[in-house]
């Protein structure tokens, strides 16, 4: 899909000029309005059929669990192993990653650990997005997930570069995705569950407290 969206110009001048400004107006609006061509079907088909995915994420959630803005490191290898990274000026902030229908997050500041299902209800808990980690997959690649309220995607040459989603309890995520690639630079061990041997255990409450959310 590509960007719903509207541009508007104004410009004064007598009456006996309104019908050459008006032609002009219409010749700049139909150049700075006009929408990006949405990618071939192949480039769609080969971006859902990625098996592994790694991206820079700027990202912004809007909604009734939790608001805020956040830079987030994102890899994903099919079908259920998903990683996300806050980094933070001295290190990591938070580290989630779920696999085999478990998540498992730390924040390692705090020497402090979440364990739960991987349902998207737990991530809704934490990261304020009600996705299973395969929506969300599907989100970062261009495809909606059933039951989204509404999903746009810009795209670059092999995936989007963009994406706005309106999930089905009224929450609004948005991500500019930076350096996004088939998963090529993911290490080997990055959907093992974060060390965490001597942490105490939080509830998805106190995570987004420590992490500075709502």
């Amino acid at each position: 899909m590509t960007r719903r969206g509207s541009c508007t110009r104004s410009s004064r001048g007598t009456s006996r000029r309104l019908p050459e400004l008006a032609a002009a107006a219409l010749l700049v609006v139909a150049s700075g309005c006009a929408k990006a061509a949405p990618p071939s079907p192949l480039v769609v088909q080969q971006a859902a059929a990625l098996s592994s995915y790694s991206a820079s994420l700027r990202v912004s959630v809007r909604g009734p669990q939790l608001r805020g803005r956040s830079r987030a490191l994102v890899a994903f290898r099919r079908p259920d192993a998903l990683r996300i990274e806050i980094p933070g000026p001295s290190g990591a902030r938070l580290v989630a990653v779920a696999r085999d229908g478990r998540l498992t997050a730390v924040i390692p500041a705090e020497r402090a650990v979440l364990e739960r299902e991987a349902r998207p209800e737990e991530l809704e808990a934490l990261l304020g997005v009600a996705l299973a980690p395969s929506e969300l997959m599907d989100v970062l690649v261009g495809v909606a997930p059933a039951g989204l309220r509404d999903y746009d995607a810009w795209w670059g040459p092999r995936l989007p570069r963009r994406i706005e989603a309106l999930l089905a309890d009224g929450t609004r995520l948005e991500a500019t995705i930076e350096d996004a690639d088939g998963g090529e630079n993911v290490l080997p061990g990055a959907f093992e569950p974060p060390p965490h041997d001597g942490y105490r255990t939080i509830d998805a409450d106190e995570a987004r407290r420590l992490l500075g959310g709502r």
